[in-house]
């Protein structure tokens, strides 16, 4: 892990950087302590980032979890017993884990996981745009289209032009010439470079012009567009921001409905993000997805008992950490101290970091996971790779993530049915003998009952007087009921003067009696 510490140091700090305001953004979102969002990202970096099996993975907070928490908070009556469910809903990670769950991640579609990351992507943008101009409604991390203002991504960009706070502007645009010429120049002329990350150089030029402009009129940032770490005044005032969980509410059968709800949704959301993180890892690591789990849930059973918000893995901070260099879980683990350490020791100059310098270093987050060019290589793909793909961006570009995932899905699942139904069989009239077409289908490998509607349209088209050659040497799979449609089609075929030979592995039978006899030594296999 510390061969690459050259690498992921770097990148840690970026990370750091990303995951500080998304921590408190998402805390605020949720109706919960500020507090509660780092503790979430502490342990996220340390205790998952050590149990996980992933090497740039980054875990911590979740906006998709936000609208779960704020509702459940009010539910069950108060934080101390939410905490309890985040707790609960740990143990049933665990239990997935063990039961190996994790493999349910594999079963969704390239588009899906393609989409997900360009709808992310696009969302980071819009959401940053007014945070960039100081306009700071919505807080940071929320990832929903409605707002908790009332606003929605796009009304909140149209009033940025009556709200905009120059200063914020004027250090936002400075960050991103920063972060851009980093990017594009200075990073390949020298190691120096690439071991002073940009964003960390921007965030110091952003503390730098607060500390100079506070006393100018016209480019001075309040407090509310900088970042805003709580300051304890004391050890006993710090270890006071901790909260516990109240597990008498234990038999609260709304806690247990709480805790399967975090556990599916925070499991969901780690195997998709792990997913998707695998696919832009240049070195193309796989992620054992069931120790992931047993990761995720050990971390939300330490958060939850020290007042920590539900933890997932995040693509954002994931993505950081891939493009900024990450190669190990070190990074993910020194991010964590990071947050540790800065949140005991320099929460003041924490505080002194406006949110338009960090928006601009999500602008190139989100840029990188969104690029234009991957529309156009969608589209080239064919339909049934680019309708799933523009429906998940779309769903969560104007819902949110999980609605855009959920609406992908279902989706590519009816492109796979409409595929489906299309392969299960191929028909072509051979020739004409003794006054009789002589008509060829020769069956799928696997052949369900998904495919059941195109096979009994095809049977019941054929004309009278015809010969049919059904050919199953290359089928594997037979369904019952596909057994059961040729079944019924034997006793048609007579009535409609059909002749029926039936092409097998074990040999030629004309007119057979019964599909469901023949196929009975071998059950739904040709």
């Amino acid at each position: 892990m510390f061969k690459t510490i050259k690498s992921d140091l770097p990148a840690s700090i970026v990370v750091f950087f990303v995951a500080l305001p998304l921590c408190l953004g998402i805390a605020l979102a949720s109706g919960a302590p500020l507090f509660s969002g780092l503790i979430a990202g502490i342990i996220g970096g340390v205790v998952v980032g050590a149990l996980s099996g992933s090497k740039i993975g980054v875990s911590g907070p979740a906006a998709g979890l936000a609208a779960i928490v704020l509702s459940a908070i009010g539910t069950l009556g108060g934080y101390e017993n939410f905490l309890v469910a985040v707790v609960l809903g740990g143990i049933i990670q665990l239990i997935f884990g063990f039961l190996k769950a994790g493999v349910i991640g594999y079963y969704f579609p390239s588009s899906v996981i393609k989409g997900m990351l360009t709808g992310i992507g696009i969302i980071i943008i819009l959401k940053q745009i007014p945070h960039f101009f100081g306009y700071d409604s919505e807080p940071e991390g929320a990832d929903s289209f409605l707002g908790a203002s009332g606003e929605n991504t796009f009304s909140a960009i149209l009033n940025i032009v009556d709200n905009i706070t120059v200063g914020s502007m004027v250090i936002g645009m400075i960050g991103l010439a920063i972060l851009l010429l980093w990017d594009k120049v200075l990073s390949k002329k020298g190691k120096i470079f690439q071991l002073i990350q940009g964003p960390l150089v921007a965030v110091v030029i952003g503390i730098i012009f607060f500390s100079l402009t506070q006393s100018s009129e016209s480019l001075a940032i309040s407090q509310s567009h900088l970042v805003s770490v709580p300051i304890p005044d004391d050890v006993e005032s710090f270890l006071g921001q901790f909260s516990f969980p109240n597990f008498s509410a234990i038999t609260n059968p709304d806690v247990w409905i709480v805790a399967f709800t975090i556990a599916l949704v925070a499991s969901l959301e780690t195997l998709l993000c792990v997913e998707a993180t695998d696919k832009l890892d240049p070195e193309k690591n796989v992620t054992p997805t069931n120790r992931e789990l047993l990761a995720q849930g050990t971390g939300n059973i330490f958060s939850g008992m020290v007042g920590g918000l539900p933890i997932t893995q995040v693509i954002v901070r994931s993505s950081a950490n891939i493009q900024s260099g990450g190669r190990s879980k070190a990074s993910a683990i020194i991010h964590g101290f990071l947050l540790l350490i800065s949140v005991i020791l320099i929460p003041r100059l924490l505080n002194m970091i406006p949110l338009s310098v960090l928006a601009a270093i999500l602008f190139i987050v989100g840029f990188k996971l969104a690029k234009p060019k991957l529309f156009k290589q969608m589209y080239q793909m064919g339909w049934k790779q680019f309708v799933p793909f523009v429906v998940t961006v779309a769903g969560i570009v104007f819902i949110d993530l999980l609605w855009g995932i959920g609406l992908g899905l279902a989706v590519g699942i009816v492109v796979i049915l409409l595929k489906s139904y299309q392969n299960s069989h191929f028909l072509h009239i051979v020739d004409e003998s003794n006054g009789k077409h002589k008509i060829k289908m020769t069956l799928a490998e696997e052949v369900t009952f998904f495919n059941k509607g195109a096979i009994l349209k095809e049977l019941d088209s054929l004309p009278r007087d015809t010969f049919l050659e059904l050919d199953v040497r290359k089928t594997r799979y037979l369904d019952n009921d596909i057994i059961e449609i040729l079944d019924d089609f034997a006793f048609k075929a007579k009535e409609r003067n059909i002749d029926i030979q039936l092409v097998s592995e074990r040999g030629i039978v004309k007119n057979p009696e019964s599909f469901i006899e023949f196929f009975k030594l071998r059950p739904k296999s040709a």
